[in-house]
């Protein structure tokens, strides 16, 4: 039995009107005023690319946009991050290696796929060098959820990471001081101190714990209906439930890198939580379709228009 909930999420007009939301969202958080013409640029080529990703993969077994809708709607939540151009670019270039990484599944001879996939992940790290804490769980996914590793592999892997990397030195070259980049590099180890919940503020607590809600609740839904799907689907759900859940983790434990893994962790949640919100039909999820709804345009107005709560302030 078809519900409103399934009706709207297979509906031909969900994606136009999510996206005239998300536009009207960023034009109140400053588009104009503020004059944020890069960062929306950014934004929209990474959704159009999370189209793509979510069609060409199939992530749903109905003709849905409803991953790209979801995407919206959470990053909007975080409508106070819209101003960081680093940011935007962490997530346009994360979305840009996941759509490359997903069509190497079965095939470890794609060298010239995974090359680019990684020098993407490397210039994401030259925005946000803690993208790089990513890598080695992203070889694990790729040979366990992608089935597609070897030493050729990873070897492509390694140098797609190290070459933005590689034509930066040749500035710190006709300088010769490497001190930036040594400096660019120490986040990694220096940590900061754990567990400092004041950088973080009502609204982005809100946002993030939405995120986590909604996450675990389509994690659980896919896995209790996960026989319905190919085993290829399966496995890349796997791929997103894992770095989605490092990405929350990462923030719970150092909320100072909120703002490059809240980016991604939209990325990873959104066909999770579309999942859940498209593929279920009972009297209960239809409410809960509409709550979800609801407290998601609640977080995004708390984050609109109570700035005092909704600073954020970086290491």
């Amino acid at each position: 039995m078809k519900r409103l909930q399934n009706r709207i999420a297979e509906s031909g007009i969900a994606l136009p009107v999510t996206v005239v939301y998300g536009i009207a969202v960023w034009l109140l958080s400053g588009l104009l005023k503020e004059g944020w013409w890069p960062q929306f640029v950014c934004y929209g080529v990474g959704v159009y690319l999370l189209i793509m990703l979510s069609h060409s993969q199939s992530l749903l077994r109905i003709r849905s946009h409803m991953v790209t809708c979801t995407f919206i709607a959470l990053s909007s939540m975080a409508c106070t991050l819209f101003g960081s151009l680093t940011g935007q670019v962490t997530q346009l270039f994360c979305i840009s290696a996941l759509l490359l990484l997903f069509t190497i599944y079965q095939n470890d001879q794609a060298t010239g796929r995974v090359f680019y996939a990684f020098a993407f992940l490397g210039i994401a790290s030259m925005m946000h060098v803690q993208i790089l804490w990513l890598v080695p769980v992203i070889w694990l996914l790729m040979a366990f959820q992608l089935m597609a590793f070897s030493w050729r592999i990873w070897t492509a892997s390694v140098i797609g990471l190290i070459t933005p990397y590689w034509f930066l030195s040749v500035w710190f070259v006709y300088l010769w001081d490497f001190s930036p980049l040594l400096q660019h590099f120490t986040p990694l180890w220096e940590v900061g101190t754990p567990f400092d919940y004041s950088r973080l503020t009502i609204g982005q607590w809100a946002a993030y714990g939405l995120t986590a809600v909604l996450t675990l609740t389509g994690i659980v839904h896919f896995w209790h209906r996960s026989y319905e799907d190919k085993i290829r689907i399966r496995l890349f759900y796997g791929f997103f439930t894992y770095l989605v859940l490092l990405c929350l983790l990462i923030i719970a434990i150092l909320p100072h890198h909120y703002d490059p893994f809240i980016r991604l962790a939209f990325v990873c949640a959104s066909p999770l939580v579309a999942h859940f919100m498209a593929l279920t039909s009972t009297r209960i999820t239809n409410i809960a379709f509409f709550v979800i709804i609801a407290l998601t345009v609640l977080v995004t107005i708390l984050n609109l228009w109570m700035p005092s709560f909704c600073l954020i302030f970086n290491a």
